[in-house]
């Protein structure tokens, strides 16, 4: 794990990659609704606001100005199945200038690193980023350390990114997700810190970066991550 960076505009950072590159960009959905404390769905269909749409459809423009001329009409876009994170991946998509963005769910997007669901569910009564940050500090402290709720932080961290680099074989790949899945990735690859008074905030995330010829699936083919964010910060304070 790499020392400890920070977000990076994605206009800047697409500025970056090069004609013999791909990205995996693992991003968080736009701006939602607020997840009440006894919804019974815990946020599952609770969608984005209308300025989460704009912020996902100037995310996309954004992108679509950074790169190189032709990028943006060859993408693939992935997405947790919960209906925020699909419109999300959806605007994205149209902000780069794809008329219909064929956004394909994928299931690992939404629960990825859970180990134990009812241990889980439990974090949402006793707290929820307060239960992700133990998990964090505890992995710091003890690499051995065994959280009742989620898998083994960097193996399942070392999982997600082959998942990503094994689907995506377009120059640019989004793959729209959930807070709770990245704050992992961006602790382990890039070293950020997370508290629950400061999380990271919506349409920010890891950006993964391979060379065009190497092969797929294989974490170790990896020139660098990034963490992008598609906002003014990356961080959202309490």
């Amino acid at each position: 794990m790499s020392s400890m960076i920070e977000f990076v505009s994605a206009a800047d950072f697409f500025k970056t990659v090069g004609n013999d590159e791909r990205v995996y960009f693992l991003v968080r959905h736009g701006e939602r609704d607020h997840i009440k404390p006894n919804d019974p769905d815990h946020g599952a269909f609770v969608g984005l606001t209308d300025r989460g749409r704009e912020q996902a459809l100037k995310l996309g423009k954004s992108i679509a100005a950074s790169c190189t001329s032709g990028v943006s009409a060859d993408c693939m876009f992935f997405s947790s199945p919960v209906g925020r994170c699909m419109q999300t991946a959806e605007y994205i998509g149209l902000g780069l200038g794809i008329d219909a963005p064929d956004v394909m769910p994928q299931q690992p997007l939404a629960e990825f690193f859970v180990k134990n669901y009812d241990a889980y569910m439990e974090t949402h009564v006793t707290g929820f980023y307060q239960g992700i940050c133990r998990w964090l500090d505890g992995t710091a402290a003890d690499s051995r350390y065994v959280d009742p709720a989620y898998f083994p932080l960097a193996a399942r961290s070392q999982e997600m990114v082959q998942f990503m680099l094994s689907h995506g074989k377009a120059p640019i790949n989004i793959f729209c997700s959930h807070d709770a899945w990245i704050v992992p990735c961006l602790n382990h690859f890039c070293g950020l810190q997370f508290s629950p008074s400061r999380w990271m905030n919506f349409l920010t995330g890891l950006a993964v970066v391979i060379g065009k010829d190497q092969g797929s699936g294989d974490v170790g083919a990896v020139r660098r991550f990034v963490p992008v964010t598609g906002l003014d910060t990356g961080w959202m304070l309490f």
